[in-house]
């Protein structure tokens, strides 16, 4: 896969380009675990078949991008993401698709370069409030102290498989290498009226039981042209046990909002 020069950083990226005068959807993956790779394997290419251009790359520190010690606010995440499509998208306003953290910098990028978004797709991604951040840095630090046992990779490896396993141990270098923890919750974080100023058309899919179970309506009812779509009895994990029915939903999505 290519690279380029972002923000300072070498960025490993991926394009399925289909046609310069079509629209560009644009994945961005979730924290720890998680690399291009989630998308490339599950919607990129039906994507690219519909006929949309299709931007992946994997966020700094993850995957085969550089992996600095700090700088890991939401900041830099935005200035990487507008960086890369400036250089590979042009001034084209995009689509942005976002899973988990990819989605909470989907919505920071929307707020901050509102001319350069068509719509927004989030796979349970909130957008980084005060109620967000709390959460994030009680995830971050739990997981911190589960991966520091070595015991837990061996219930790993039982409970799920020996990928899940090795996945894990590079969640554990990515976070404990690096000032990620400390730096994600802080984010520049945004008000609700922040929020509620984001224009763009915005689906958000959602698990019943995933992190936004105590109030699934709760986002969508702030944003304007909000919509929401709940996968009943699902968890965190849609977009890899529900790749499938999220393909259609975006495919469907895009058609509309072109």
């Amino acid at each position: 896969m290519p690279e380029l020069l972002v923000n300072g950083l070498r960025t490993n990226y991926q394009t399925l380009p289909v046609d310069p005068a079509a629209e560009s959807v644009v994945f961005i993956h979730g924290m720890g675990t998680d690399s291009l790779a989630s998308f490339y394997l599950t919607l990129a290419s039906p994507v690219a078949a519909a006929g949309v251009n299709v931007i992946s790359y994997d966020l700094r520190g993850h995957g085969k991008t550089e992996r600095p010690l700090s700088g890991y606010t939401l900041k830099e995440f935005v200035a990487d993401l507008d960086d890369l499509l400036r250089q590979v998208a042009g001034d084209r306003p995009v689509h942005l698709v976002g899973n988990s953290f990819g989605g909470t910098i989907a919505y920071s990028y929307a707020w901050t370069y509102p001319e350069r978004v068509r719509s927004i797709v989030c796979i349970e991604a909130e957008p980084p409030t005060e109620i967000w951040a709390e959460k994030m840095a009680q995830i971050l630090a739990g997981t911190l102290e589960f991966l520091a046992v070595e015991e837990n990779f061996e219930w790993i490896e039982a409970n799920y498989s020996a990928h899940h396993r090795r996945l894990a141990r590079m969640a554990a270098k990515r976070i404990s290498s690096t000032t990620m923890a400390e730096e994600v919750p802080t984010g520049p974080l945004l008000t609700i009226e922040q929020v509620a100023s984001i224009q763009c058309p915005v689906l958000s899919i959602l698990g019943q039981h995933g992190y936004q179970a105590d109030d699934l309506d709760a986002l969508t009812s702030v944003l304007p042209r909000g919509e929401l779509f709940v996968f009943e009895g699902q968890g965190h994990s849609v977009l890899v046990e529900q790749h499938r029915a999220v393909r259609g939903l975006l495919l469907d999505w895009v058609a509309r909002h072109r």
